[in-house]
Parts: structure tokens; C-alpha cells; sequence
């Protein structure tokens, strides 16, 4: 797990190293452990390592190898690589260290771009090919792992993080409007390759790309969720896809418990969080086994924890449970950190949570496992069943997800930001591609592979490496998903949605948690706007130092009069997401 990055120059000239120095250092928090360089002509690579399945000296990187004529960056961690190591063994392979990074190598080698369906975890990474002077750059099927890019006529730059590709200079920091509107729409979420940095983009998930030092570039999608069962699944019952679901996630728990000597979990009290809780327990974690979970003050009426829940699943496997409890003063304290560690901004109001939750985290240990990706793969919210009833399914689908509609964002932007509904027209093409006949299914398509990429696997990406935390999401396991692709709807919509996962759960974890209302990892205090909290919001959208021409002020007036009665439809803040593209900026420098 570690902070990558890199330069190749187009123009003749030797890349740019001050540059890239400056890029990595700045990801120091993401590879607290270690640092290195390595320059060859036109490509420069710069990595910052946290050292967590190898703490050889051999492992670090840049890794380069004289003999193969290649040398890499790599962000991640490959569960299966002893099972790659032996693989390559047996084809003559020589390894001089233990770790997942010389199997990335020499496996890129042997099987060029085949290797990446072999690999089983969560990466991005970069391979320069000496001897035919191209870059090979590739990202995981479900974009655990970012990848930021930044071109020219002149160089290509990539990093981990969008504000580190800041730190290398000659970039302006324009705002694009395409993905502001996508920003405004989908509760922070901007679909790759788009950011809200004109010039930046992010390389999609599943996808690879190579360049050459001539700058001819090709990008190609390695990976794509099909739904629907396949032939011989067809006859499956209920109870056989329920087995499947249970077998499949042991296995991935046990697959990403390999190495991993301080071991947690992020406890919600929630299914899914308390499902790891159980097949960890079941991999063999014991005494060792830690829990975590946070809480805030109550507000507007709503509970600002889920203790009960989180604390029965701590007592019912003995685990060492630490409880955290936040106050608002030290929420607004803390949230320009959590910013400054944000690649681009983020609305969800966990963010802060799972920043603070990382920082206690961070002291107890170097991995934590956690439950993202269970909703968006198990149907897990309330709009599936809308969409599944539908006569217009793409519309049920903008009613029930999307923040505002198009009318709604041309109000509450200036003119200039005005430049069309990218939002609607990216749900109307997603919804017409083939791979997904059913509606509900295109509609956890476009979650599972694009809406839970950019919001909740960043926020947990972006606020545990804040802190040199390694988090692993065994529901994103691709066996997992490509599973949950292929079971009937009609075995997840009911009962509130992931029915075959609540059914599976049962053999492991307590009925109480299985069959409580469904909960939320909730800040009520930036959800309902109140107190000191409305003033520091009303300041950072009204302060004239902070105008960046965006909005329009009688939409803030709107807004300010009615805080508590302008919520998106899926109970969001709509003040907050505009204060929260001001501070993402403001923390940026930008």
C-alpha cells in the first residue's frame, strides 16, 4: 500500500525529476515507511512505500529489473501472489525478494498484459519497458486503488492522488463543468476520466493504457461486470445461491487475512461489517482481532451513533473493541485536514468520520477490513425496487439518485457553469449498453462500476491511507462481484434489499443485527445545519474572499432561509455539497 508516481517526457527531453519529487513527497502520509527514485531518459518514477505483506529492503521500489529491461511503481496488494510466485517458478522465474512487487514484475513479463485478469487484489501500477521505450499503466477491475493523470504535448504525469499531480506544476486549476455538473449531481461523485480539475483526469477502473516516449498512446477496458446467470446456474434455488454468497465471501475474507498480523475491522454494527467481524473470526483471527467504531452528537433528531449495535458484535466474538465518540467542535476543527486529504471533494458525511475513525485506527494497527461495496452489489437501497416497477427506468433511477435535476443546477449555478445535463445523458448511455437486460440490474451496474468507485471506495481509500492505513474490502473481491452480477434480482430486492446476503449472514452473525432497521454511518450535524456548524457554512459561502463565481447568490439566499428543509432527495445537505467544493479548493490551494 503506498503513494505512486511518475513522468514520461514526449519531447526528446530528460523527465523532469524536481517534479516528481515534489509529487511523491507530497503522498508521504499514503507511504509513511519508505521513499525512492528512479530516472532513466524520459521517464521518471517516484514511490512512497507503507510496508505491510514484505518489510524487505528488497522490495522497494522503484523496482527495477536490469534484465528483464524493466522497472515499476505499484500501489496495492496482490492476495494471490504466492500462488503467481510459484507459477512463475516453474517457467524458470528467479525472484530476489518475498513481496507481492517482483511477482507484479516478472509476472507482466512472462504474460505481458494477460497477467491482469490472473491478479486477485486491489492495484494500480505502473511498468516502463526499457528496450521498446513504452509505459504500461493499468488499475484494478473495481478502482480500489486510484490512478490521476495529467498530459501535455510535452510529458504525461500520473500520481495517487489528484493534489499531488498539483505539486508538479503547469497546471492552471480551472474548473471543468462537466464534471461539475456530474458533481453537483451525484453527490460528489465525477465519473472517470473526468475530475473537477480541467487537465486532470483518472484512469477508469478495469482499464489499462500504454504510451510510448513518443507520446501515441492506447487505452483498452480489461474488465467488465456481466449480469445474468450462466447457463449451468440457471436451475440454481434460493438456498444454493445463499451457499454460494457465504463460500464466496469466506473466501475472500480469508484471502485478504494473509499477512496481516494487527488485524481490525470497521465496525458500523451493520450486516456487512458484522458478517467480516464473523468469517474473520472464522479465518482464524483470535485474540488479535480488533473493532472499531465511531459516534457524533445527536442532531435534528437524529442519532449521531449505532453503538448498540457495534457493541453486540464486539461482546458476541470478544473482540478489542474501541469505541470513539466525536463532538462538533472537533468535527469543524478537523475537517480541513479531512479535505486537504480528499482527491478531489466529498459530500458523504462519513468522510469526516472515517477520517477521524482512521486517525484512532492508525494507532492500533496497520489493516483494517471493511464492509463498502455490500449495497451497491446485494441491492442494498431503497431506489432498486423503483426501478425494477418502472415504466422509465432511467428516469426512476435520476428521481430517487440524483441530487438536483438539470433545471434545479442551472439555478443554483452561474450562467458560465451552465453547459449541459452530463448527468441525465451518463445515466440515459449507461442504461442503453448491453451486458444488463433486467433494469435494477443496469441500475446496480452503474453503482456497483462507477457511483461506488468515486464515493464510498475513495472516501475509505482517501481517509485511511490519510493516516498510513492499509483498508481492504472484501465484498470488492471480483469473484464476490462477478457473483452478485449473476443472482436474480429477485433474491436481493426483498426484504429491504440484499436478501441472499442477510439470509447467508445468518449462519454466521446474530439475528439482531441481520433484522434491525437499516442504518447509515452518521454525522447528523452536517446533515442538519444548525449552530456553530450553519454559521462556519454560511461564512464559507458568503465570504467574499472565497467567491469563485459558481454560485448564484439568490440560490444561497434560497438555501440559508430553509437550511433544514433543503436536503437531497437521499437526506444530503445541498448547502454542504456547495460549501464543500469551496474548502476542497480553499485546502488545495486553488
Amino acid at each position: 500500500m503506498c503513494g505512486i508516481a511518475g513522468e514520461l517526457r514526449f519531447d526528446n527531453q530528460p523527465a523532469d525529476l524536481a517534479a516528481v519529487e515534489r509529487i511523491t513527497q507530497s503522498l508521504t502520509a499514503r507511504g509513511p515507511d519508505a521513499c525512492g527514485f528512479n530516472s532513466q531518459g524520459p521517464l521518471a518514477l517516484g514511490h512512497r512505500r507503507l510496508k505491510i505483506m514484505d518489510l524487505c529492503e528488497a522490495s522497494g521500489q522503484p523496482m527495477v529489473d536490469s534484465a528483464l529491461g524493466l522497472s515499476m511503481v505499484f500501489n496495492g496488494a496482490i492476495y494471490n501472489y504466492p500462488e503467481l510466485r510459484a507459477e512463475l517458478e516453474a517457467l524458470g522465474y528467479r525472484f530476489f525478494s518475498e513481496g507481492d512487487t517482483e511477482v507484479l514484475l516478472k509476472g507482466f513479463h512472462a504474460w505481458g498484459e494477460a497477467l491482469l485478469p490472473r491478479l486477485n487484489g486491489m492495484f494500480a501500477f505502473a511498468i516502463w519497458q526499457r528496450d521498446v521505450q513504452e509505459l504500461f499503466i493499468a488499475r484494478d477491475r473495481l478502482g480500489i486503488k486510484p490512478l490521476y493523470l495529467s498530459r501535455t504535448d510535452e510529458r504525461l504525469r500520473f500520481a495517487s492522488t489528484l493534489p499531488a499531480l498539483l505539486k508538479g506544476g503547469d497546471i492552471a486549476g480551472v474548473l471543468n463543468p462537466v464534471a461539475l455538473n456530474h458533481y453537483m449531481s451525484f453527490h460528489a461523485v465525477v465519473p472517470a476520466p473526468d475530475t473537477l480539475i480541467a487537465g486532470i483526469e483518472k484512469l477508469p477502473p478495469g482499464t489499462f493504457m500504454r504510451v510510448d516516449a513518443n507520446g501515441k498512446s492506447s487505452q483498452h477496458r480489461w474488465w467488465t461486470l456481466e449480469f445474468g446467470a450462466s447457463e449451468e446456474e440457471q436451475g440454481y434455488s434460493f438456498e444454493d445461491w445463499q451457499e454460494r454468497t457465504l463460500t464466496t465471501l469466506r473466501e475472500s475474507v480469508a484471502l485478504r487475512h494473509r499477512a496481516a498480523v494487527d488485524v481490525g475491522v470497521l465496525l458500523s454494527g451493520g450486516v456487512d461489517s458484522s458478517l467480516l467481524v464473523g468469517l474473520l473470526r472464522e479465518a482464524g483471527a483470535a485474540d488479535n482481532l480488533q473493532t472499531f467504531s465511531i459516534g457524533f452528537q445527536d442532531a435534528g433528531g437524529e442519532r449521531g451513533d449505532e453503538f448498540k449495535y457495534s457493541d453486540l458484535i464486539a461482546q458476541h466474538y470478544g473482540t478489542r473493541h474501541h469505541q470513539l465518540r466525536i463532538q462538533e467542535k472537533e468535527i469543524l476543527e478537523q475537517l480541513p485536514a479531512a479535505f486537504r486529504a480528499m482527491s478531489e471533494p466529498m459530500v458523504s458525511h462519513d468522510c469526516i468520520a472515517f477520517y477521524l475513525l482512521s486517525r484512532e485506527v492508525s494507532k492500533h494497527c496497520k489493516v483494517v477490513q471493511s464492509g463498502q461495496g455490500a449495497d451497491e452489489l446485494f441491492a442494498g437501497y431503497h431506489w432498486y425496487p423503483q426501478v425494477d416497477g418502472a415504466e422509465d427506468p432511467v428516469e426512476a433511477y435520476l428521481n430517487a439518485f440524483r441530487d438536483r435535476s438539470f433545471e434545479e443546477y442551472a439555478d443554483t449555478v452561474q450562467q458560465q457553469w451552465v453547459k449541459g445535463d452530463f448527468s441525465g445523458d451518463f445515466v440515459r448511455q449507461h442504461f442503453a449498453q448491453p451486458g444488463a437486460d433486467a433494469a435494477v440490474d443496469k441500475a446496480l451496474r452503474i453503482d456497483s462500476t462507477v457511483m461506488l468507485v468515486d464515493d464510498p471506495v475513495k472516501r475509505v481509500d482517501n481517509m485511511t491511507m490519510a493516516w498510513g492505513l492499509e483498508a481492504r474490502v472484501p465484498f470488492l473481491d471480483h469473484h464476490v462481484a462477478e457473483l452478485s452480477a449473476r443472482i436474480p434480482a429477485k433474491y436481493k430486492l426483498p426484504d429491504g434489499g440484499k436478501y441472499v446476503l442477510k439470509e447467508a449472514a445468518r449462519k454466521v452473525i446474530p439475528a439482531a443485527v441481520i433484522d434491525r432497521p437499516k442504518g447509515y454511518f452518521p454525522v447528523p450535524g452536517l446533515k442538519h445545519l444548525e449552530g456553530d456548524t450553519l454559521n462556519w457554512v454560511r461564512e464559507l459561502l458568503t465570504d467574499p474572499s472565497q467567491d469563485r463565481g459558481l454560485y448564484n447568490p439568490a440560490m444561497l439566499d434560497r438555501l440559508f432561509k430553509d437550511p433544514e428543509g433543503q436536503l437531497t432527495p437521499l437526506r444530503g445537505s445541498k448547502l454542504w455539497q456547495l460549501a464543500a467544493v469551496n474548502l476542497w479548493l480553499s485546502e488545495q490551494g486553488l
